[in-house]
């Protein structure tokens, strides 16, 4: 067998025999994947519909117009650029179109749920280019909408980028649209963890307040790995020219030629969004959060803001003197992929954070409900507790030695690998698309 089909062979087998709980993956349909697989990659098409500096895009003009009149129609948006190699390079275009060098930003900090490309400092483009100032969140992991206020009345930002990666509450878009009005500054609303959420009507949408909607088209919208950037009719008010200088940063400003087999995959993915049944899909994911939620609570674990009211949530171990990598790594010999995470006023560092994050979309995807949930999080629970006294050094030296011997003793573990052949068992009954 060839070795690359070999080895997605064995990726598939892995997707098949594991829960997938990393909240920002999910399971396409096998229509996207035959777009994102198909002939498509072939063709180079740089430019906008009906303005190609190739020829011989005639069809690829039609379904990069079908990607976006589904889009206009899904999100209530008057624009949409679907041209974005993913979410960091859409979130980089909005900035680059809509600022300049030193600019001052706003955006919520990483380790309180936010994105690296809404200000992270120092090591990120947004955060290197522009003068970043970024919020955080109170003792409980929650935002303080009057100390955005303030931050923002103090800075008076020209832009303000607000989005969520590892935060479970829902945004108050309308509160942070007032605030950006204070100072005249754009409202740009990253809605790529929730944009399937927005489309089912579980999660509310920014489009009455932003100005400039993004969003990454898997995650809960379950497409492929690329981006939208939306202009709304109340950025259209506040400058005409927003159409332009959007397409103009992604084209030619920052990248060539689109992905045509991404853009298919993504005109599939929001075909399968405008029906009555994905947005079945998007409740039930609120639904299973919420239940694995509290029956990790009723377990004894602390969960960063209490609980969720989306997809996802994040487990604040430090009660338990625990670290993400310890959890996460144990959890994945037993069948159950999770990925670590910063939790709030986090004084451990990002590569060792002190929570672990998870999530249902690609649970949901593959047809578990409530009751599903209740036994997934009891698989966890005994996870946690089995490794309660596997303490990371302080020291970097010690903590790298100790990982790799933990993780060397995992791979033989008795206890976790029963865990992983009871989870093999029960995840191979529910089918991946």
């Amino acid at each position: 067998m060839n070795k690359v089909l070999e080895l997605i062979k064995k990726e598939e087998k892995r997707q098949r025999e594991t829960l997938m709980m990393v909240p920002s993956e999910n399971y396409a349909s096998k229509a996207v994947r035959n777009a994102v697989g198909s002939v498509l990659m072939n063709k180079y098409s740089e430019g906008y519909p009906g303005r190609r500096y190739y020829q011989g895009n005639k069809i690829v003009d039609e379904i990069e117009n079908l990607a976006i009149e589904k889009a206009k129609k899904l999100f209530g948006v008057a624009h949409v650029n679907v041209q974005p190699y993913s979410g960091s390079p859409a979130n980089s275009a909005v900035l680059f179109g809509l600022l300049s060098y030193g600019d001052k930003i706003v955006g919520l900090k990483l380790s309180s749920g936010g994105h690296l490309t809404h200000g992270h400092p120092d090591i990120t483009f947004s955060g290197r280019f522009f003068k970043s100032f970024q919020f955080g969140t109170d003792e409980n992991g929650v935002i303080d909408y009057d100390e955005v206020r303030r931050l923002v009345l103090r800075v008076k930002p020209k832009l303000m980028i607000i989005g969520t990666t590892s935060y479970p509450l829902i945004l108050n878009w309308k509160k942070l649209s007032q605030i950006a009005d204070l100072v005249g500054a754009f409202f740009v609303a990253d809605i790529s963890h929730v944009a399937g959420l927005v489309i089912s009507g579980v999660y509310p949408s920014p489009v009455s307040f932003a100005h400039i909607v993004t969003t990454t088209t898997h995650k809960t919208l379950r497409g492929p790995r690329g981006a939208m950037i939306m202009v709304t009719k109340r950025g259209l008010k506040k400058d005409p020219d927003l159409v332009s200088k959007i397409d103009r940063a992604v084209f030619p400003g920052l990248q060539g030629g689109p992905h045509n087999n991404t853009t298919a995959g993504i005109a599939q993915a929001l075909i399968e969004a405008d029906s009555s049944s994905f947005r079945h899909y998007g409740a039930q994911v609120v639904k299973n959060a919420r239940v694995l939620a509290d029956e990790l609570k009723k377990g004894g674990l602390k969960l960063v803001c209490g609980g969720t009211e989306s997809h996802l949530l994040v487990v604040d171990l430090k009660p338990l003197g625990l670290s993400g990598n310890v959890v996460a790594e144990a959890l994945e010999i037993a069948g159950i992929i999770v990925n670590r995470n910063s939790v709030p006023n986090d004084s451990a560092p990002p590569f060792y954070p002190s929570g672990i994050r998870l999530g249902t979309p690609a649970l949901t995807t593959r047809g578990m409900k409530e009751k599903e949930m209740k036994k997934i999080a009891n698989w966890i629970l005994k996870v946690v507790d089995y490794v309660k006294d596997k303490e990371l050094p302080e020291d970097k030296e010690e903590r790298v030695e100790f990982l790799k011997f933990f993780r060397k003793s995992l791979e033989k573990d008795k206890f976790l690998k029963g865990i992983a052949s009871e989870v093999r068992k029960f995840a191979l009954q529910y089918k991946v698309p």
